[in-house]
C-alpha cells in the first residue's frame, strides 16, 4: 500500500495539485491512522452467547478544521483513496439528518433506547466514517450527538472530520449549549485536532471577476457554466440526499458543498421552507439553471422560487443563475407581482462581488489547490 506521502507527491509530479507545507504536514497524522487501521486485526463480527466480548482495537481519529480552500477535502480524498477498510464518506449535515429520520422511525416501533440500536447499525457497516464539514446548528442534533458518537468509539468506529471551526466553536451560542459541551470533551479526547493552517487560499479567485447571472439562456451561458462548475469540481461529483421529515430531496450533481440543479429540481417539485432550509444549511454554493419567464401559467413554481431565494440570502449562500431574463423582467404580470420586486432585488445584490467574497470567507468548495 502506497503511503500518504507518496499519493500526495505522484499528484503533484502529474500536476493535479500545488505542493503546500501545511498540507504536508498534515499528511503525517491521515498517514497515522491509515497505517494503524492496516495493522489492526479486523473487528469481529460475532460473539458466542457466553464469550467475553474481545477488545476492540482503538485507533484516533482526526479533526481537520481550518478556513476554505485550504485542502482539507482533498486531504481527505486522499485518505479514503488509500484505505483497505470498509469506510464511508458522507457530508456530515447529511448524515445527521439520517440519523434523525432513524430515531423518529425506531421510536415509532417502540423501542425505548434507539441510540443503541442506531449506532449498532453504523458501526457494523463500516470501520471508517470520513465526514465533510462537520458544524452543528440544530438543537435536535446537538442533543443526540454525544450519545451516538460515544457508542460508535466504544464499537471501534474510527472517525476522521474536516471542519471550517475549531472544536470549541460547534454550536456556538447555540441553544442550551451548556448540554452540548460534554460532545465538545469527547471530540477533544476521541480524535487529534490539527489545523490545516496553509497561508494559501487555493481556491481563491475563482468566482472573482465570474459572472453569476446569466441570460439568455443558451449555448454560450451553458458552456461558461460547465466551465465554471469543471474549475470548482474539477470534473468530480456524487449525489447528496438529504432527508427532511422522512422524505428523501436528492442533489444529483454535488462536491463539497456545492450543488448544480434545474429550476424544476428546486421549485417543480413539492417543496416547502423547511426543504429549502435544510439545502441552504448543507451547501455553500448553489447553481440554479434555467430559470423560466414567471407568472400565472406557472404561480405555485414562482412561489417556491422566492421562497428558495430568500433562504439562500439568509443563509448567504452563493448562487449562480441562468435565467431567461434578468431579474427585473422575469414576473412582471400576475398575482404576486409585486411581492417579486424583493426577490428580484435579492437577485440582484447576490451578483455583487462583496457576496463572493462572503462566501471565499465563510463557507464554500475546499478544493485544495488542484489545478483547473
Amino acid at each position: 500500500m502506497n503511503t500518504l506521502a507518496s499519493l500526495y507527491d505522484a499528484r503533484v509530479a502529474e500536476g493535479r495539485l500545488i505542493r503546500d507545507d501545511a498540507q504536508e504536514a498534515t499528511l503525517s497524522a491521515l498517514e497515522r491512522i491509515r497505517a494503524e487501521l492496516a495493522a489492526a486485526p479486523e473487528l469481529p463480527k460475532k460473539r458466542g452467547l457466553f464469550r467475553r466480548a474481545p477488545e476492540v482495537p482503538k485507533v484516533r481519529g482526526l479533526y481537520l478544521w481550518g478556513g476554505v480552500g485550504r485542502g482539507k477535502s482533498m486531504l481527505m480524498d486522499l485518505f479514503v483513496d488509500s484505505l483497505n477498510v470498509p469506510v464511508r464518506r458522507v457530508h456530515f449535515h447529511a448524515f445527521m439528518q439520517e440519523m434523525q429520520a432513524d430515531l423518529h422511525r425506531l421510536r415509532g416501533e417502540g423501542v425505548e433506547d434507539p441510540v443503541n440500536p442506531m449506532a449498532k447499525a453504523v458501526s457494523d457497516s463500516v470501520r471508517v466514517l470520513a465526514f465533510d464539514e462537520m458544524q452543528i446548528t440544530d438543537i435536535a442534533d446537538a442533543m443526540l450527538v454525544g450519545r451516538l458518537f460515544e457508542q460508535l468509539f466504544e464499537a471501534g468506529t474510527v472517525v476522521v472530520t474536516t471542519s471550517n471551526r475549531k472544536p470549541d466553536d460547534l454550536y456556538k451560542d447555540g441553544l442550551n449549549r451548556q448540554l452540548f459541551l460534554p460532545f465538545i470533551a469527547l471530540i477533544k479526547d476521541r480524535l487529534e485536532v490539527r489545523e490545516l493552517a496553509s497561508e494559501r487560499d487555493h481556491r481563491q479567485n475563482r468566482l472573482r471577476g465570474a459572472r453569476s447571472y446569466f441570460t439568455p439562456v443558451d449555448a454560450a451561458a451553458r458552456a461558461e457554466i460547465d466551465a465554471l462548475w469543471a474549475d470548482l469540481t474539477h470534473g468530480e461529483e456524487e449525489q447528496l440526499v438529504l432527508t427532511v421529515k422522512g422524505r428523501k430531496i436528492a442533489l444529483p450533481r454535488y462536491r463539497n458543498g456545492m450543488a448544480r440543479v434545474s429550476f424544476y429540481d428546486m421549485c417543480g417539485q413539492m417543496l416547502g421552507p423547511g426543504d429549502y432550509l435544510a439545502i441552504a444549511d448543507a451547501l455553500r454554493l448553489l447553481v440554479l439553471e434555467n430559470v423560466p419567464r414567471l407568472g400565472r401559467s406557472n404561480f405555485n413554481e414562482a412561489k417556491r422560487f422566492a421562497t428558495l431565494i430568500d433562504t439562500l440570502y439568509e443563509a448567504r449562500v452563493k448562487l449562480i443563475v441562468s435565467a431567461r431574463d434578468t431579474p427585473e423582467s422575469l414576473y412582471i404580470e400576475g398575482p404576486g407581482a409585486f411581492e417579486f420586486e424583493r426577490t428580484a432585488s435579492r437577485l440582484n445584490e447576490m451578483q455583487a462581488e462583496d457576496w463572493a467574497e462572503d462566501w471565499t470567507d465563510d463557507g464554500g468548495s475546499d478544493d485544495g489547490g488542484e489545478t483547473s
